[in-house]
């Protein structure tokens, strides 16, 4: 499938078309999460909802801020297993942020069931994310970054819902959400 919408030319600035596969791939075991509340924040000083100054944080920085599987997904891009974050089954009203710098990426008006095993979403925020191309494993993807701080979230495909017929493919632990009502 191609990936034909407003935003391709922003996804691919490449000289030749990328087609996409329909799976999420793993570069290590994989990580199960349960826990919903987010502790890096806690003990991270670049952490904010707020402040969108764009970060230049070492990965030996991070390393000694951010929890393991954390760190794992966010700046060495491995993935959850697949049905065990905790956003994959979620739904309520509010917005995504990034878990590792706080920069808003999602609204959950976006997210839909995708049957795919990770949480879904059919539109980023595009202030919020920016894209890469992902040739690992063989594979042509576009892998999915927060624009704050540079950290793996996921994967876009071209197989979702309308209006945008995109599916964001993230891992629930690069997310954070938080309730419209805890704003």
């Amino acid at each position: 499938m191609w990936l034909k919408n407003e935003i391709y030319d922003e996804i691919f600035s490449f000289n030749h078309p990328v087609i996409f596969l329909q799976a999420c791939t793993q570069k290590y075991e994989p990580i199960k999460t349960s826990s919903m509340e987010n502790t890096e924040a806690k003990n991270n000083p670049y952490y904010s909802r707020t402040d969108t100054t764009k970060l230049n944080v070492s990965n030996d920085e991070w390393k000694k801020i951010l929890a393991p599987d954390l760190y794992a997904i966010a700046r060495e891009a491995a993935t959850e297993r697949a049905f065990t974050g905790k956003y994959n089954e979620f739904d309520e009203i509010g917005g995504y942020y990034c878990a590792v710098c706080g920069n808003h990426l999602f609204r959950s008006t976006s997210k839909f069931s995708s049957s795919c095993g990770w949480p879904s979403f059919f539109e980023a925020d595009k202030e919020g994310v920016y894209y890469v191309r992902d040739q690992s494993y063989g594979m042509d993807r576009v892998e999915v970054l927060c624009k704050r701080c540079d950290s793996h979230l996921g994967h876009v495909f071209d197989d979702g819902p309308k209006p945008t017929g995109l599916r964001y493919c993230m891992n629930s632990v690069s997310l954070e959400f938080v309730a419209d009502a805890q704003k």
